[in-house]
């Protein structure tokens, strides 16, 4: 009996030994690096010309909050800064030149300051028009999508293993500036991961005396990192749908997009 005991004991700290690791200390912050895709994306032939974009807003359109059990939360299911993201993720491709409109009105109010204190003549210059304006958002945030766990028990020593999918999707469409004609339109969906797996032992070694013992851990796959992927998704199916629509090309010589 001791001896099971010991080993179940062992086996328990060096789980929790495990845990030591770098992921669990205190890290220094560092920039995200690029995805896989978005790599390949930057390593694709691009156009000779950036095309010069805008971006007003990329919202939230779910109105979900987290899921909580036996608790109000008010924490929003997915990210409100998606378009910080977009704006990034335009950039980042090297397919489009994106210029500023969700911080539209404090660029403007730096500029008549500027202004107020130039000489007269001594003008800026005009702001840079966009040719497509991005819109769309994040339209569902869809939890418990498939669920499923596996467990084992025998003589005081349990198993078990869960795991839960979500999936969020975002819409993003292209709009031509000067027509107003919605030129392409794309979804995208991510799945969610996550994963509880945990173990215990519970056994009375003698008439009155219980030993007990338990470890587990949790992984969450991150649901900013899964609308990042779900937006690089549907950027990379409005870049592939624009050239094979003839919206615009790479490595020409003249502009990039025709119109």
């Amino acid at each position: 009996m001791r001896t099971i005991f010991l080993s179940v004991f062992a086996a328990l700290l060096s789980g929790c030994a495990a845990f030591n690791n770098p992921q669990l200390n205190i890290a220094d912050a560092e920039i995200d690096p690029p995805s896989r895709a978005m790599v390949e994306l930057q390593q694709a032939p691009k156009p000779l010309h950036a095309i010069p974009v805008s971006v007003y807003a990329f919202r939230d359109q779910t109105g979900q909050y987290k899921p909580q059990q036996n608790v109000s939360s008010f924490s929003t299911a997915v990210t409100q800064g998606g378009t910080s993201m977009l704006t990034q993720l335009l950039l980042e491709s090297g397919w489009f030149a994106p210029v500023e409109r969700e911080g539209l009105q404090n660029l403007l109010t730096e500029r008549k300051i500027i202004g107020a204190t130039r000489e007269k003549g001594n003008d800026l210059p005009n702001l840079m028009e966009s040719r497509i304006i991005f819109e769309g958002g994040i339209i569902s945030y869809e939890t418990n999508v498939n669920t499923g766990g596996i467990g084992l028990g025998y003589y005081g020593i349990t198993a078990s293993e869960l795991y839960r999918e979500d999936q969020v999707s975002v819409y993003l469409r292209a709009v031509d500036v000067y027509t107003g004609r919605v030129l392409l339109s794309v979804s995208a969906s991510k799945k969610v991961l996550s994963q509880q797996v945990d173990a215990s032992f519970f056994r009375y070694v003698s008439l009155s005396r219980l030993a007990e013992a338990e470890a587990g851990y949790t992984t969450n796959e991150p649901v900013q990192l899964c609308v990042r992927q779900a937006m690089e998704a549907a950027l990379t199916g409005v870049i592939h749908q624009g050239i094979e629509r003839g919206y615009w090309q790479a490595n020409v010589t003249n502009d990039a997009i025709k119109g």
